[in-house]
This record gives C-alpha cells, structure tokens and sequence, in this order.
C-alpha cells in the first residue's frame, strides 16, 4: 500500500512564504511580550480541542503562551498512531531539526514532527511524513490553514537560527484532571498518564522538558545521580539507569500532580460521566472552521485504506465499554494493556535507588507510583 504523503519534493531553491519575514503585528505582540525574535519556540498540540499553541521563551529565560491557533483538520481518532495507514495523528514529544522543516511542501509549508521518534521506535510503531503543514486536509497530519502554517513556519524558522532543534508536543487534549478522569476507561489512559507528567514538568515550571526514552517509555528531566561515577545512559529498549528529577523541576511538578491527584479522585468518586472511547469519526476540526468547511467530518470506516487490517463499523459510533476494554481496543490494541505493569527505577539525593512499579487501573492516581515524583520533604 502507498502511504499517503504530507510532504512534497525537497532540493527546491526556497519560495518566499517559506523566508517572508513575520508580519509587523506580530513583531509587535514579541516585543510586548519580551520575546526575542530568535528566541527558542516550543508548540504544543492539543488533539479534541482542535488547538495549536505556541509557547515562546521570554527575556527571564521561561517559556510563555505567544499566541493559540485553532486547527483546521486532523484524522484518525484520539490515542496514539500505532503504524502506517491508521490514519491516526502522532502523540507524544518530538525534536524537529532544521532538516525537517520543508518549504517545498504540497500542502504550502510543512514541519515534519519526526515520527516515529525514539519511544515510537521502541514500541515498534511506525509511519512517516506525519506533519504538521498547510491545506487544511489531513491524512494523519496535523493541518492548519495557509495563513495559519505561513506564520508558524517563521516563527519556527527564526526560532532555529543558531540552535539545533525546537520541541513539539502533541496530547490527546488538555491534561487536566477532568479530561483524564472523563477518559478513566480508555485503553491508553497508561500511556496518556505518562505523556501528563511531561505536560506537568513544562506546566509548573514553563521551562521545555528534557526528554529521555528507557524502558520503553519516556522520562523527563533526568540527571546524574549525585556522586555517580557513570553518566545515565537511556536505552529506549533497555532498563532505565538510575537517575534523579532535576530538582529545579521536581517540586514544583510533584505539588501540581498532587493538587491533581486530588481533584481527579473527586471527580471519579462523584462519577462524572465516561467519555466514549471510540468516537466513529475520521478525527476533527476547531468548531471555527465549522461553517467553512461543512462535511468535513465523516466516519473514519469510509477513509480507512482496503487491506488496512481494521474493519470498523459504519455509523452509528459504538459509545460503550466492556470490562475488556473497548471496540477500539479490540481492534487497535493496546501498548499499555490493563496487565501492564510500567517499571522504572528513580533515585533521589540522600537516598538510595528504589525500583517502581504499579500496574495501571483506570481509578488510580493521576501520578501512580511509577511516575510520582517522591523525595525527602
């Protein structure tokens, strides 16, 4: 089967929309906001609500919100794309280089995310020319309009000049504990815990977390223990090292996942309702392009390629779970089953390492003991 590419002939000379310059009104919103103009850019995705932020790095050397565009199409469903031809929309944190931004690309502009990046690669999942570019028309790409990628592209561009990548994180949705806790049945909640502690990290602290893949899975803003004679080495198939949470992060991100922790808990005790885990639907759009582009949305069992292995069911969606999981896990499967049981080991200063582990269960904390970030008070 021939992949359907987000990404046109590279080796052309560059078209002016990939070097016009940013426009005066937003030069002006940097300056108010004590934004360099090269400074670093982070982009953070937020699949249902159809939202693309750009965060940028202030004079204080901190991260803050630039400027939210709605997105105008992505595909597949929410979760993780698992191989070439689900159609669905990466998740998780990626690295782009300036050798995957594309200003030849069919549809106008195109930042390629990287995918499959390292934790993909060690969950053999695979795919490629997932993007996120112009044309408002997704095949597993994140697609805005021309205007909209036009802006995004320089701001990307200048943000390179002099360093070697910026970071891209996409997310089911917004991390919050009453979308988790709506979502508490879902197949890969594991996994969506996990993607919350990076979202965590760069929440409590508005500094871009250091990404590392071990064990599978990924681990943010490790160090050297103190007094280690070996450097960490992360092996994204291999046991994690022992490793130690920057401290300029760990409190700050273990009193955000506390507070968390506890509103989720109350959420689930007052049973606040499940959301459906597949929703029928080929992904979604930001209701301002509604009217724009009406019949956008269709059933995703009409755009699934013949022989793609999935055979879903046409409309009506299927809203409803089982005590094995749902439709769509049966189909898809699952990297964090049920019986998945995420190991890691973590040392703190003045301790000595400790080896985690706790299985998955849709009530449990937001941070489990896997992830929660533990040290002497």
């Amino acid at each position: 089967m021939t992949p359907v590419r987000c990404f046109g002939e590279v080796g052309n000379p560059l078209p002016e929309k990939a070097t016009r310059e940013l426009s005066p009104e937003l030069l002006s919103l940097l300056h108010k906001k004590k934004m360099p103009k090269n400074s670093p850019i982070i982009l953070r995705i937020f699949k249902d609500e159809a939202e693309l932020e750009v965060w940028k790095q202030d004079t204080t050397g901190h991260f803050q919100l630039l400027k939210i565009y709605p997105v105008c199409r992505w595909s597949g469903d929410l979760g993780p794309k698992m191989y070439e031809g689900d159609r669905q929309t990466p998740e998780g944190f990626y690295t782009i280089t300036p050798q995957l931004m594309n200003p030849n690309s069919n549809f106008y502009l195109a930042i390629n995310t990287g995918f499959p990046n390292a934790f993909d690669k060690a969950n053999n999942r695979n795919g490629t020319f997932l993007m996120i570019h112009g044309d408002c028309s997704s095949s597993g790409c994140y697609a805005m309009t021309d205007e909209q990628i036009g802006e995004i592209y320089s701001l990307a561009r200048d943000s390179l000049r002099g360093r070697p990548s910026f970071q891209v994180q996409a997310y089911p949705f917004r991390m919050t504990p009453a979308n988790l806790a709506r979502h508490r049945t879902n197949p890969h909640l594991a996994f969506w815990k996990m993607l919350k502690i990076g979202n965590d990290h760069f929440e409590a602290t508005h500094l871009e977390p250091q990404v590392e893949v071990c064990n599978r899975r990924y681990v943010f803003d490790a160090q050297q223990p103190p007094n280690s004679a070996n450097p960490a080495v992360f092996d994204p198939k291999g046991p994690c090292p022992a490793f130690v949470v920057n401290p300029k992060v760990a409190r700050a991100a273990l009193q955000k996942q506390r507070a968390d922790d506890v509103e989720y808990a109350q959420l689930v005790e007052t049973n606040i309702s499940v959301a459906p885990i597949y929703s029928g639907l080929d992904g979604g759009m930001n209701e301002v392009f509604h009217a724009q582009f009406p019949g956008e949305i269709i059933p995703l069992a009409r755009v699934l390629p013949p022989g793609s292995g999935l055979e879903l069911p046409q409309l009506p969606p299927i809203p409803w779970t089982d005590n094995h999981g749902s439709l769509a896990n049966r189909l898809f499967g699952a990297l964090f089953g049920s019986n998945y049981t995420l190991q890691t080991q973590v040392v703190w200063p003045d301790s000595t390492p400790q080896g985690r582990g706790a299985e998955s269960t849709p009530t449990a904390p937001l941070a489990s003991p896997t992830t929660t970030l533990a040290f002497p008070d």
